[in-house]
């Protein structure tokens, strides 16, 4: 399925632009006339003696001295790269939040070169369930509620993408022998494409939680809602065939698989619906190796791993590693709850676990921590990475950190990674690996189940 990217943000971002580009020419040509009559009636006192008496300056003069903004006022200092020295975008509209004539406040982005034409931002977070508890916040609260504080984050980049784990039906048939149970109401898929996601990944252990016939609906709602959507189908041909996205005139293709998947009945073949399995890796790696081959962008959302695990499991970095090999840009991963580490390999980026982003909370208080992984892909297909980190403080409502809990995440996560370094603007860089490979398995050293 082939889907175009809304002009509206595109067009939207060039108003404001040509806005502050005719605000600022207006201000830069009051400046000069001012400069110009302070000039004249200086030299005027300067010559005539004034009312000061010669070389003081005139009330007119003083008073401008004393208001005249500093040099560089209203404009965000960049570090020559396309940021700012905190990893906000230097661009040329004014920053503030909506509503207050200087746009929404841009998140952060990833540390690739100055951003040109052709750059893609792509948006990736963790698990998102608009059922059970936070259902129940939604109707009491607003719909917008679980994303209002990082909806900036979300609405923003070019794509945003997340793992839908629950389906979206008002019929079906329970899943039975599975502790928990999700049922999500099509009515609130609206405002999850009003937060900004346009993709969500399917393949996982909560889509058939209402049976083959909740599945087709969620697969016909989210149509309806228009988000794309990979990683179930009515057959395994429709379930392993990717999104696929044109952005700014290059082709992104985005698989979801799965390695939890509760009975082999989820499990999509030729005659039956269900979920792409990959729990054998040559269908997914011989298409990721075909979309490579069509598309400019490959990116796999998997869902693997251990619950409450701090540390991906030896298959879950051979799944990844075989998917970079196949030529995925970029691997991004959930399932655990909690965040995982990162990983550079073979030119390509791994995040084994995104944890939760909107999810029903819990007692265990780690898996409220998440955040909004920013990847800026230039033209040459490369992709810098930079994370957001955000915490679920208000029940399933995550918003960014700021100060010593940020800087807290960014160790942690730095520790858990595999020979990556995560600077202090959260944008993560290849680290060189130390003799004894020390680097290459830091994140061994932190247990699971140890926060």
């Amino acid at each position: 399925m082939v889907l175009s990217r809304t002009e509206s943000r595109a067009r939207e971002r060039r108003k404001r632009r040509r806005r502050m580009r005719r605000l600022a020419a207006l201000n830069i040509i009051m400046l000069i006339a001012i400069a110009a009559m302070v000039y004249g009636l200086a030299r005027g006192d300067r010559i005539g003696g004034g009312e000061g008496g010669a070389g003081a300056p005139s009330p007119a003069v003083a008073n401008l001295e004393e208001t005249a903004p500093e040099p560089g006022d209203g404009v965000r200092p960049s570090g020559g790269n396309g940021y700012t020295d905190d990893g906000h975008p230097a661009e040329d509209e004014a920053a503030g939040p909506p509503g207050s004539g200087g746009g929404e406040p841009a998140p952060p982005e990833g540390n690739a070169p100055e951003r040109a034409d052709g750059t893609i931002r792509i948006a990736f977070v963790g698990d998102l369930l608009l059922a059970s508890s936070v259902e129940k916040l939604m109707r009491r609260e607003g719909l917008d509620y679980p994303f209002a504080k990082a909806k900036p984050y979300l609405s923003e980049p070019d794509l945003t993408v997340g793992n839908l784990e629950h389906p979206v039906t008002t019929r079906g048939t329970p899943a039975e022998n599975k502790q928990y149970v999700f049922k999500g109401s099509p009515d609130l898929l609206p405002s999850l494409r009003e937060a900004g996601f346009d993709f969500v990944a399917l393949a996982n252990n909560h889509t058939l939680d209402q049976g083959v016939e909740g599945l087709l609906d969620t697969i016909d709602h989210l149509n309806e809602a228009g988000i794309a959507h990979a990683g179930a189908g009515r057959n395994d041909e429709e379930a392993f065939r990717p999104a696929v996205f044109e952005v700014k005139g290059r082709s992104i293709a985005i698989f979801s698989f799965s390695r939890v998947v509760p009975e082999v009945s989820w499990k999509a073949d030729r005659n039956h619906p269900g979920v792409a399995e990959t729990y054998d890796s040559r269908r997914a790696v011989a298409a990721i190796s075909r979309a490579k081959e069509a598309h400019d962008l490959v990116i796999v959302y998997a869902h693997w791993g251990e619950e409450l695990s701090y540390t991906p499991r030896d298959i879950e970095k051979k799944l990844a590693r075989e998917y970079i090999d196949a030529g995925a840009d970029i691997v991004v991963g959930s399932h655990p709850h909690v965040l995982q580490g990162f990983e550079y390999y073979n030119g390509g980026w791994i995040a084994y676990s995104l944890g939760n982003f909107v999810f029903n909370p819990t007692k265990n208080t780690e898996t409220r921590d998440t955040g909004v992984l920013n990847a800026v892909c230039p033209k040459d297909g490369s992709c810098g990475l930079a994370f957001v980190p955000m915490r679920a403080v208000e029940p399933a409502r995550p918003e960014p950190l700021e100060g010593e809990e940020r800087r807290a995440m960014f160790e942690r996560l730095e520790q858990l990674s595999f020979g990556v370094a995560i600077d202090e603007d959260g944008r993560l860089r290849p680290a060189p690996v130390r003799s004894g490979g020390e680097t290459e398995e830091a994140g061994e050293a932190v247990e699971a189940g140890t926060p």
